[in-house]
């Protein structure tokens, strides 16, 4: 009996493509396993109405894929109810309809999010342990979805739950995706070349944290904004306990174009068990933080922070960067603006051989407070206090009628050069090592200024 199935085609045979390998080609692109590239979640008993557990049967749809080596699960538009965890396999893509990150702004407006592709976990509530929402392997997508949590309260403090979603492994990304109301939004952990992009919304603890990522992780267009919280008691909550962004041993990171608003700590560095962070950190933004950027270690050639924009509004306790005494790595803010009002801009209290510079920043706002007499104004504190360590401020504007630059007993080495003061100079030094302050220029005093 003739079998025709894999027949060699004639070209084939004019081209010299005959032989075990041509044979073996033909047969996996007949293989109905491997021709088999999509799978929908309500083919495995799904059901989008905001009640039903849909927990197994997305994991049956994930698994199905995964034993294919790889596809894409289609998540259709609906709200779709967990009580358990989801784990995506490697190579699988869990894809619902959204294109771009989502947005609901539900303090402001009631927009609840109702259309598109919307998940609502349940599970670990009470603890910040336990399994992530999504664990993301090796390879593995999670793209174009909606998390929410129809369980937290808006009362402070929120509930505790684990991670939304954990990336692992090397490759795995996260796309298009909003996290509206997470206590924990991303870990990313144990691998390289993970991907964050176009994800948005309002962890209320921790937004974003890496540690052990061994090669490259890359962060692109992540904000979190107080669209869930805003202007409410679990905003005051977030304020003062909240972290937009973690991160621990991260060799050659990248960030682009990152933003956080409302935390007690925007951007903190920190040393664990496995080491700190290294790499390049641009357009990289705070607002409304006690301290925007909050270095107490990083990796000894350091971070590069540029075209970075910082504002507070709680003068008391706030400012933009500070950098802990146990910091021993390199510290470098290029191109950025730094406007208040906050009590000052800065605090450097590195070890020995930490490092910081400043250069081609703006600064404007510090200390504020308007209803001060004019006159007493440039007594209140400096914008930069570097108390230890060394420090370059070169290139540099400040905008206010206010000391600019404290220099303390224990700095080790310190260039104040190059700047320009749009009042009278005003550097103060109780330097016991040498300095060079040269070359920055005071203006005089505007009409416009006058009037400020």
């Amino acid at each position: 009996m003739r079998n025709d199935r894999y027949r060699v085609p004639r070209r084939a045979l004019c081209f010299g493509l005959v032989g075990p390998a041509a044979t073996e080609s033909m047969q996996r692109q007949t293989d109905p396993r491997i021709l088999r590239s999509e799978w929908n979640v309500l083919d495995y008993g799904a059901a989008a109405d905001s009640v039903t557990d849909n927990t197994e049967a997305f994991q049956r749809a994930l698994n199905a894929a995964g034993e294919a080596r790889g596809g894409v699960v289609r998540i259709p538009g609906g709200r779709y109810s967990f009580s358990g965890s989801l784990r995506v396999p490697k190579d699988v893509i869990l894809r619902g309809l959204f294109n771009t990150p989502t947005s609901h702004s539900l303090a402001q407006t009631g927009q609840k999010p109702e259309y598109g592709t919307v998940l609502l976990p349940k599970a670990g509530a009470g603890s910040e342990e336990g399994p992530a929402f999504i664990d993301l392997d090796s390879n593995a997508v999670l793209q174009g979805v909606c998390i929410f949590y129809p369980n937290q309260k808006l009362d402070p403090p929120p509930t505790p739950y684990p991670y939304t979603v954990c990336m692992h492994g090397n490759n795995p990304a996260l796309l298009d995706v909003e996290l509206l109301n997470p206590y924990n939004g991303v870990k990313v952990e144990k691998g390289g070349r993970q991907f964050v992009r176009n994800v948005c919304g309002q962890p209320l603890h921790i937004g974003l944290f890496v540690d052990e990522a061994y090669d490259c992780c890359r962060l692109e267009n992540v904000h979190w904004n107080p669209w869930w919280t805003f202007e409410s008691p679990m905003a005051r909550w977030q304020l003062d306990n909240g972290t937009g962004f973690i991160f621990g041993r991260s060799d050659g990171q990248y960030a682009l174009n990152t933003f956080c608003f409302n935390y007690n700590i925007g951007y903190k560095f920190i040393t664990t068990a496995k080491g700190n962070a290294y790499g390049n950190f641009s357009g990289f933004n705070a607002e409304l933080c006690h301290v925007c950027v909050y270095v107490e270690g990083c990796c000894t050639w350091g971070i590069l922070i540029s075209n970075g924009g910082y504002a507070l509004l709680d003068p008391p306790r706030s400012m933009m960067v500070r950098v802990g005494p146990n910091n021993r790595g390199t510290v470098r803010f290029n191109n950025c603006a730094f406007w208040g009002p906050t009590d000052r801009c800065a605090i450097v209290e590195s070890s020995d051989i930490g490092f910081v510079s400043f250069a081609n920043c703006t600064f404007a706002e510090w200390p504020e407070n308007r209803k001060m007499p004019r006159e007493l104004k440039p007594k209140r504190d400096p914008c930069i206090a570097a108390l230890s360590g060394t420090i370059t401020v070169q290139g540099c504007q400040f905008r206010d009628h206010k000391p600019q630059i404290y220099l303390g007993p224990n700095l080790r080495g310190a260039i104040i050069a190059n700047n320009v003061m749009h009042w009278p100079v005003d550097i103060r030094s109780e330097m016991k090592q040498p300095a060079i302050i040269k070359d920055n220029l005071g203006l005089p005093e505007s009409q416009s200024g006058k009037k400020s």
